[in-house]
């Protein structure tokens, strides 16, 4: 079927961002393949896994391309890192219009149930001990999330902040002076550690992380309600809810277009 037939499920403007990082699709030996299935046919359809939540098998005939197309090329995508860079991108151009806020960051982390296991997942206390991951986000000061990231359900929340400030840092392009440090971090009590107290000053960032036995765990703060919203902005596109891919790859490649898909929507809505 034409592209009008899906056309509404890629944001307008984004395949543009996309096309560039995607890798050149390869002939297969023994024939077939994908070759002459658009590029942009499939980044729709991986899309649409994303926010329905539906299985690969379960995708509408209007893509005109099976499920084991889909979910291949989405594999070959995903180890190409196609999806943590055009989470990049996406940041890049925001920044570009000086939307970005890094005045303060906030960071927190959400349990998914993990329905068929894998690596980085393990017994959740708060489900029952059933298996799951664990989803670690940092945001700006409005909410854009910034760095996304996965580990087990049994990784303490603050095992996760080093990896996530240093994955923020990390981000940078000196020839146009970009550099992403932010002056405060917001946390809840679960990271309020000594060391990671000490490691952030080391790094001249400003700790705002709630205190143990001082702050009460119903209050989220004047600043860190924003990264509530984030999560409820994330766990809306359904492919997220539950874990159903047993590599973790998979699973931080939807995590990361989910990312980019949210900071693109508030790109446009901020640039229109």
């Amino acid at each position: 079927m034409g592209r009008g037939t899906w056309s509404w499920i890629v944001p307008d403007g984004l395949w543009e961002i996309a096309e560039p990082l995607i890798p050149a699709s390869k002939v297969r030996p023994q024939g077939g393949g994908t070759r002459d299935t658009p590029d942009e046919t499939l980044f729709a359809a991986i899309i649409y896994v994303l926010v329905s939540g539906c299985a690969w098998r379960a995708l509408p005939p209007c893509f005109g391309i099976s499920k084991s197309t889909a979910h291949r090329r989405f594999v070959i995508w995903s180890r190409a890192g196609v999806w943590g860079r055009l989470h990049e991108a996406v940041i890049d151009r925001i920044d570009e219009c000086g939307l970005i806020d890094l005045s303060r960051v906030v960071l927190d982390s959400a349990h998914v149930r993990a329905k068929k296991g894998g690596e980085l997942t393990g017994p959740s206390p708060v489900d029952r001990g059933k298996s799951g991951s664990k989803v670690h986000v940092l945001s700006d000061a409005n909410g854009l999330p910034l760095v996304v990231g996965v580990s087990a359900a049994n990784t303490h929340d603050s095992q996760g902040l080093k990896p996530m400030v240093a994955g923020l840092q990390s981000r940078h392009d000196p020839g146009n002076g970009w550099y992403y440090k932010p002056r405060k971090l917001h946390a809840d009590k679960g990271y309020d550690v000594p060391d990671l107290r000490k490691w952030l000053r080391g790094k001249r960032i400003g700790v705002r992380i709630a205190r143990k036995g001082i702050e009460s765990s119903e209050r989220l703060g004047r600043h860190r309600w924003v990264i509530e919203r984030t999560m409820s902005w994330l766990t809306g596109y359904r492919r997220l809810n539950h874990r159903y891919e047993r590599h973790p790859r998979n699973y931080l490649a939807f995590l990361g277009l989910a990312a980019a898909l949210c900071c693109y929507k508030r790109l446009v809505r901020l640039t229109t």
